[in-house]
């Protein structure tokens, strides 16, 4: 996937960032082009500093509650979709970011149902033959509740971008802001009618079924992703949920689109294929739904804009992803120098833990803002004063 990110300066600080409007994060990001390299970023205040041996004890979901950028990333999506014009589209969105409950899995009350659906996605080429339920149909006692809130599950896989608890929510408000920003830059320059309804709603929800799939382990890591229809399972699994649902036919093409844009054949292939695989998987035909057209070859034509903006929305990843590998590489070595783990300690709880609390209150991407601008003795000393020896 070809992936583009708009960067915006790391002097603007993090929350302020998540309660700008579009026009005011444009202006924002203007004038801090401007201010001279030397610059540095205002010192992060921190409210829950804890002792290592506490850190220990914590669970991720009690890490991401009590940590004031995961509060503000979610609070800011629930307002954003309240924005949403159409009434039905608007509770729909706000109950799945409420509750990101796997309904689907209505659809699947024994095993039986997982094997058809098995036989079903690897006939269409779209699930390996080796695949076992628990690998594409991720553990649920309950199909009527989360497994984990959204707002305490991870953006990514634990080697990847936002990789800690409330991961998810500051990757989606990054996201959605960025989806505004491109909607409002469109609106005003070339003058056109965009859905903004779609916008928010797709890319709220583009990643709804990654507590699902990255729910956190005893360890405290993550859950392992895998692949259907060449893509992570929570794109698949998301889209599904949406076609069960019967969310609007529009929005789900927009948020198949965030993955990849349909602007070339090969580009747009791999789209209709994750259409037709969310489509098996909650029992209906992508082409019958209007989901892809006539000749199963493409999308409706023609092919709306709102799914370009998703797209282009979700690449805060192009910095977040190295941005995370590193970062995690740098904590590691941090964490054998001032909290005395070992090299074999850093695949082990004591590690996931440390690495867990730290990102969660900070946020791995302002720690990353914080060691490229300040250097690695401010990073240390954030991280020091955020889990105590």
């Amino acid at each position: 996937m070809t992936k583009q990110n708009e960067i915006i300066s790391s002097n603007c600080n993090r929350r302020d960032f998540l309660k700008m409007s579009a026009g005011a994060m444009a202006a924002m990001a203007t004038a801090a082009c401007a201010f001279p390299a030397t610059a540095k970023a205002m010192p992060m205040k921190i409210n829950n500093t804890i002792s290592f041996r506490d850190c220990l004890t914590m669970d991720p979901v009690t890490m991401a509650e009590k940590s004031s950028h995961v509060k503000s990333a979610f609070e800011f999506l629930l307002k954003t979709a309240n924005e949403i014009a159409d009434a039905n589209l608007r509770r729909s969105t706000l109950e799945i970011l409420r509750n990101p409950a796997p309904r689907l899995m209505e659809l699947y009350p024994s095993d039986t149902e997982k094997e058809y659906i098995k036989q079903r996605l690897i006939n269409a080429n779209l699930l390996k033959p080796s695949a076992s339920y628990d690998e594409f149909l991720p553990p649920c006692k309950d199909s009527s509740h989360a497994v984990i809130p959204f707002y305490s599950a991870p953006g990514s896989g634990y080697a990847s971008h936002h990789s800690y608890p409330g991961g998810l929510a500051t990757h989606v408000a990054v996201n959605v802001k960025t989806a505004l920003g491109i909607f409002q830059a469109y609106k005003d320059v070339y003058g056109t009618s965009v859905n903004r309804d779609i916008v928010i709603a797709a890319q709220s929800l583009h990643d709804l079924h990654k507590p699902w799939v990255f729910q956190w382990q005893k360890d405290g890591s993550s859950r392992t992703e895998y692949l259907i229809a060449g893509t992570g399972s929570h794109h698949i699994l998301s889209l599904a949920e949406l076609i069960h649902r019967r969310f609007p036919v529009d929005v789900i093409i927009a948020q198949a689109c965030a993955h990849n844009h349909p602007g070339t054949t090969e580009d747009e292939r791999e789209i209709v294929n994750w259409l037709n695989a969310a489509a098996i998987l909650a029992n209906q035909d992508a082409k019958s739904l209007g989901l892809i057209a006539a000749d199963s070859k493409t999308l409706p034509i023609p092919r709306r804009v709102e799914g370009f903006i998703t797209h282009l929305g979700d690449h805060d990843w192009v910095l977040s992803v190295p941005a995370a590998k590193w970062l995690i590489a740098k904590l590691g070595e941090i964490s054998q120098s001032v909290y005395h783990l070992t090299p074999a300690d850093l695949q082990t709880e004591k590690f996931y833990a440390l690495r867990n609390y730290v990102f969660s209150q900070a946020t791995l991407e302002q720690l990353y803002l914080i060691w490229t601008n300040e250097g690695e003795t401010a990073l240390v000393n954030t991280v020091k004063s955020i889990v105590t020896i």
